[in-house]
């Protein structure tokens, strides 16, 4: 689990810290510096880095070929990256991947929402999180770039259904999905900077910290 401290410290100040949990414990890890590659849907096996100048290389040796997600959040390395030396550190620095992470994932959710119609049904809203969550791990929602396209607009997200986790077969459609890779490319909507995407969403009138 996240520190609290961590969240309330770093964490997008739109999400409340119970989605923040939610979201790492789904699709982030533990360690800020893990680094996931990927080749299209097969996982390759990397050295685990111990150091951030490890990461760091790791991550420069594989970016615009491969998928590359790093730290606490899986945050999708190369987002906005022209060249491999335009990568920042920061980047596996636990404070500044989470900022970052939830900061995006933000606005992965408001694209996913405006899909379905911003929904406030409890039960409508909870199946937009985990469409969001899954979005987030692919890449894609509906064929859609999801962290590329412009920001839709502030909606307002729910907290998490904790006692009605996603069925099996809606995680393993997670992991079979395509993802998109890491190529050099720069974020039009944001300037390249994933921090500056659009209006953030507010969520402060939910969930428990």
């Amino acid at each position: 689990m996240v520190d609290a401290a961590l969240i309330q410290q770093c964490a997008d100040p739109g999400l409340k810290p119970a989605i923040v949990e939610q979201f790492v414990e789904r699709a982030g890890s533990q360690d800020p510096l893990a680094v996931t590659v990927r080749s299209g849907n097969r996982v390759v096996l990397v050295p685990k880095p111990t150091t951030s100048d490890e990461a760091m290389a790791l991550i420069r040796h594989n970016i615009g070929r491969n998928t590359i997600r790093v730290g606490i959040t899986q945050y999708p390395a190369g987002l906005g990256i022209m060249e491999a030396g335009e990568l920042k550190p920061d980047i596996v620095d636990a404070c500044a991947n989470l900022k970052m992470g939830t900061a995006l994932f933000a606005k992965v959710y408001r694209v996913v929402s405006k899909w379905y119609g911003n929904p406030t049904g409890e039960e409508a809203t909870s199946a937009v999180f985990e469409d969001a969550v899954i979005a987030w791990q692919t890449g894609y929602f509906e064929g859609t770039a999801v962290f590329r396209t412009p920001d839709p607009g502030e909606v307002k997200p729910p907290e998490p259904d904790r006692e009605h986790p996603a069925s099996d077969a809606v995680e393993q459609s997670a992991d079979s999905a395509g993802e998109e890779v890491s190529d050099p490319a720069r974020d039009e909507a944001s300037g390249g900077d994933p921090n500056k995407a659009g209006i953030r969403v507010d969520l402060s009138g939910i969930g428990a910290e």
